[in-house]
């Protein structure tokens, strides 16, 4: 409870982050060159425009960038009139900006921990190993595949014609279990596929 909150005691208390948005704010990769790239191209682009026109009001342009002529262009020109290459060319900039500015997709699922200073995570490919070889372990459970969505597992096991749905049920365990062991977070519902051999 902070100072404020004391004084006043209708004061709400502060929302904290909760874990799995924590964890997934640190562990989202950031888009470094494509970042890089743009704002080297940017602080060029503007500079040498800021120094030509600086120096074009003391009377000696530079004649680096052309600025009276891109002032003509602009004013002279409508959206109809742009040619092709020129709208590919401004297109490829809008998408190296959103690039540099929206974070990556990140490659790692976030595990619980008991500080909340600390944010671990596992590979998506880890956990899929880790939770095919659990759901190989069972006893029937044949080939085993195991996808990761946005907010499930889907487990589809291979068997013979002769499995039952108990052994699924037991795969299905196996698999929560590992997952409770791991504290992975915001993994959602495991959905568990059977399929049989020769079907």
């Amino acid at each position: 409870m902070t100072t404020l909150q004391q004084i006043l005691p209708g004061t709400a208390a502060a929302v904290r982050d909760s874990p799995l948005r924590r964890s997934r704010r640190v562990l989202r990769p950031a888009r470094t060159p494509a970042a890089v790239t743009v704002a080297v191209l940017l602080t060029a682009g503007f500079g040498l425009t800021a120094a030509e026109i600086v120096a074009g009001l003391w009377g000696r342009p530079l004649g680096l960038v052309p600025v009276d002529e891109a002032v003509e262009l602009a004013t002279g020109t409508s959206w109809r009139e742009l040619s092709l290459p020129a709208l590919g060319v401004a297109l490829a900039g809008l998408v190296l900006l959103l690039l540099a500015v929206l974070p990556g997709r990140s490659r790692l699922v976030p595990v619980e921990t008991t500080d909340p200073l600390i944010v671990i995570g596992i590979t998506r490919s880890g956990l899929r190993r880790t939770l095919r070889a659990v759901a190989q372990q069972v006893e029937g459970a044949g080939k085993t595949k195991v996808r990761l969505r946005r907010r499930r597992i889907e487990v589809t096991v291979t068997t013979g014609p002769e499995s039952s749905g108990a052994m699924l049920r037991q795969v299905g365990a196996a698999v929560g279990d590992r997952l409770a062991a791991l504290g992975t977070l915001g993994t959602g519902e495991v959905v568990m596929r059977l399929r049989r051999k020769g079907l």
